[in-house]
């Protein structure tokens, strides 16, 4: 990096860093830095005590109600998993061994985790270690134990036999093909936030006194409620003695490291720990210290409870906890250092759990060690106000200043959001790491009401996973869904449903050979065909997962948080709770990638007739060597991302097409199925499947990203691709979810005061257009080519990948590559 080029704060940081110079910021942060500086960059471990605990409880439960199992569990581990507090640290409750760690679900893969534990330490993405003597454990104890038991193997014998034949390799594990891809068999539920406010309110002891009270009004001769009501009562109350047991626990450690303290600051602080930990979480935290505690105890619980995809999100945070601070600062209790000190804590020890994907698929789809644990700012409050706070300026420092990638921070925007709000925003943009993601209160709240939100639960939702959001005690659809890969349903219009990867198997739909199509209208309706014949098997593997997912999985400590559960006594795992709303989604997968084909074999086969399909089909089987001259032209036909209607329009058809199918079929499953572009990151390995398409994109190269152009497909500037991304949106139809959009910025474009305004003015254009998501990086080419060449010198530089920052140097060289081909826009 030349020091005289313009640098955003992260690259200046690690320009320091590489010229051995002191950052003035690791003066004010000493405790937060130092507990980081023990952990950063280590390969992370995977801590078995979870998967043993689980199993153990498990083989002596057999035969009970689920829940009531799932619970005695958790209470098996909270009794006897190790308890750690970490030197220096404020806010304790780990979930795993000091370090950066991950743990075990073998509910989830336990016919696979035997042989997966051999080749984790050595994979391309995210890999772990793991002591010898625990893979040894795995592979006597817990892995044959769930054998035959997990959900995997019970989806794999449900699907019809063209449905598994999109969905699995037909291998001895069923590995994903990437095409119709379900997500259920890695995850136990999809994106979800807690009602943290209910702990911080009422405690575990308010909640169990509620449950107790239920029990006392049950009919001791109903058959439900002997047999359904009461099992979910036991199950909470022993979930809430689990919770309360393990906090105690801790308490118990501080008090004993407190008696062997020679510091005498340290020793205070460990007084006070104990003293916290044996109020929370059982009773009402009474100060912020006791809130944040709290909240941090009750969401390390709900990871050990469940693998949620993208991992337990922290809600509101500036909103729930904003009573106890404005209380505290009133009384001079705290400061604002003291506050922003005691979240750096909370993100550092964040930072350590490393959300683990066992499968092949599921690492593949979450490179980077991806983590989604969204903090949500902004916003309105439940009457419509806007909700911003001195919390919330707050948390937004703590980004600017303390260089993680944890947590997730999601701002919520919409069209009373204050200038200053916005400036603060836009400066977090700047410095570089990709946070926040900004989500558009203008499409959300619209949507969740027509869906059959009140204005109250509408205005009050939270960011969820990667850009998604969540309506505490409202949303109640857990069921992970399908990623669909539509460059494959391209790729077999091609060939007549085949794909160049697996040879002469027929895999989509007989649509025609290449050389039968007269005009584009016939090529169109049979890519159509294909499209329709892959939401045809997602929406069957769908049926599926809905039927099977409450034989396989409890969660007591989640229903135990979430209102209607509670009043109904309900598992949040249950297919449909009255009351509430079942927000689900499938995902389009190569959007851009699919619309830039079909608007190049419109625009050069059919229209301008340069060359013949079949002309163009023997290019991409060769991968287009030797046919430089029509890649050229393919690859500057009309494209996506440059407000251009031609390329547009064809994408507004395809979103329609979709829309409509969901309109017809989701309410056959019961619940609002909506579509999303989503990727996390596995437009890469979906890519990995599909050859060389008409776009000009090479074989087995990433797909498109989200709602996002091709890579450098965008070539008119960030303010053309929001035009596209309105321009193809059918905003008639409801059954829309999110659309994730990643915008790359020189830092040179936003320089200065006059560069904040105009990202500003940019950010209040894409909320006017009432697009759902954006999120940026902020960052010089060159700084990125480097990190590649000589990732030694670059092991801090955070970039945004889908809804998620990480590591660049942890990502996998295709996906490092895939962000250096985003366009760098250098002006706005």
């Amino acid at each position: 990096m030349s020091k005289e080029k313009v640098l955003s704060a992260q690259e200046k940081r690690i320009l320091f860093e590489i010229n051995g110079e002191k950052n003035t910021l690791y003066n004010k942060k000493n405790r937060a830095f130092d507990l980081l500086k023990h952990v950063q960059g280590e390969k992370p471990v995977i801590d078995i005590e979870r998967g043993l605990y689980f199993t153990r409880s498990f083989k002596t439960t057999e035969g009970q109600p689920l829940i009531l199992r799932w619970a005695k569990a958790l209470k098996y581990y909270a009794e006897h998993a190790k308890v750690y507090i970490d030197d220096n640290q404020l806010i304790i409750g780990r979930i795993g061994r000091p370090g950066r760690y991950g743990i075990l679900y073998p509910e989830l893969d336990g016919d696979i985790l035997g042989d997966a534990i051999k080749q984790l330490p050595e994979r391309e993405t995210s890999p772990f270690n793991i002591d010898p003597n625990d893979a040894k454990i795995i592979s006597e104890e817990i892995a044959p134990y769930w054998k035959g038991k997990t959900f995997h193997e019970d989806l794999i014998k449900a699907l019809t036999p063209k449905t598994a034949a999109l969905t699995y390799n037909q291998d001895k594990d069923f590995t994903s093909r990437f095409i119709v891809n379900e997500t259920a068999s890695f995850r136990s539920s999809i994106q979800w936030v807690h009602d943290y406010k209910i702990v911080l309110q009422k405690g575990f002891s308010g909640i169990r006194r509620e449950m107790e009270k239920k029990l006392n009004e049950l009919d001791e001769f109903s058959p439900v409620d002997q047999t359904e009501k009461k099992p979910f009562i036991d199950a909470v109350i022993t979930v809430c003695d689990a919770i309360v047991l393990w906090a105690h626990r801790h308490a118990k450690l501080a008090g004993q490291l407190a008696a062997k303290e020679y510091n005498t600051v340290r020793k205070a602080e460990l007084e006070k720990i104990a003293k916290i930990c044996w109020q929370v979480p059982e009773y009402p935290a009474r100060n912020f210290r006791e809130a944040v505690q709290s909240q941090w105890f009750t969401q390390m619980f709900s990871r050990v409870e469940q693998k949620t995809g993208t991992v337990i999100s922290n809600g509101r945070m500036d909103q729930y906890l904003y009573p106890f601070y404005k209380n505290d600062i009133e009384k001079s209790l705290i400061t604002d250092d003291d506050v922003q000190e005691i979240f750096d804590c909370m993100w550092v020890a964040m930072s350590q759990y490393i959300d683990l994907y066992i499968s092949s698929a599921g690492g593949a789809f979450n490179e980077g060690y991806a983590h989604w644990e969204a903090v949500t700012v902004g916003g309105q409050t439940s009457d419509g106000n806007d909700a911003v706070n001195d919390l919330t300026y707050i948390l937004l420092k703590s980004k600017r200043e303390f260089p993680l990638n944890y947590p997730d921070l999601a701002a919520r925007i919409h069209t009373r959001s204050s200038q200053r709000y916005l400036a603060e925003v836009a400066e977090t943009i700047k410095e570089g790491s990709g946070f926040p993601k900004l989500i558009n209160d203008e499409e959300v709240i619209p949507l969740l009401l027509s869906k059959g939100a009140d204005f109250e639960d509408a205005y009050d939702y939270s960011v969820s996973g990667c850009a998604e959001c969540r309506m505490p005690n409202r949303d109640t659809y857990t069921s992970p869904n399908a990623y669909i890969n539509f460059a494959a349903a391209l790729e077999m219009t091609i060939y007549n449903g085949h794909m160049l990867k697996y040879g002469d198997e027929l895999i989509g739909l007989k649509t025609g050979d290449a050389e039968t199509f007269t005009d584009f209208d016939e090529f169109f309706a049979a890519y159509l065909r294909q499209q329709k014949n892959f939401l045809k098997h997602a929406f069957i593997q769908q049926h599926e997962i809905i039927r099977l997912r409450a034989k396989h999985f409890a969660s007591p400590l989640g229903s135990a948080l979430h209102k209607l559960c509670r009043d109904t006594l309900t598992d949040l795992h249950q297919p449909h709770i009255k009351g509430g709303i079942d927000l689900g989604y499938f995902e389009f997968i190569g959007y851009a990638t699919v619309i830039d084909s079909l608007a190049a074999i419109k625009k050069i086969v059919f229209e301008e007739k340069k060359a013949t399909l079949n002309q163009v089909k023997k290019a991409m089987q060769h991968n287009f060597t030797g046919y430089e001259l029509l890649r050229q032209r393919l690859v500057n036909a009309p494209k996506y991302g440059n407000n251009d209607h031609y390329a547009d329009e064809i994408g507004r058809t395809l979103d329609r097409e979709a829309l409509l199918f969901t309109r017809q079929y989701s309410k056959e499953l019961g619940i609002n199925l909506d579509l999303r572009y989503v990727p996390f990151t596995s437009h890469v390995p979906f890519g990995k499947v599909v050859s060389a398409t008409p776009n000009g994109r090479l074989a087995w190269t990433p797909l498109s990203d989200g709602s996002s152009a091709s890579q450098g497909a965008d070539l008119y500037g960030p303010t053309a691709v929001l035009l596209s991304n309105f321009a193809t949106k059918n905003y008639q139809y409801h059954e829309r979810a999110a659309r994730l959009l990643n915008v790359k910025l020189s830092p040179a474009c936003v320089q200065g005061e006059s560069g904040t305004q105009k990202l500003v003015q940019f950010i209040e254009a894409w909320r006017d257009l009432k697009l759902w998501h954006i999120q940026f990086n902020v960052i010089n080419q060159d700084t990125l080519i480097a990190a590649q060449r000589n990732p030694e010198n670059y092991r801090n530089l955070l970039v945004r990948i889908a809804g998620y920052s990480a590591y660049f140097t942890e990502l996998s060289v295709d996906l490092q590559n895939d962000i250096i081909a985003r366009t760098q826009n250098e002006a706005i």
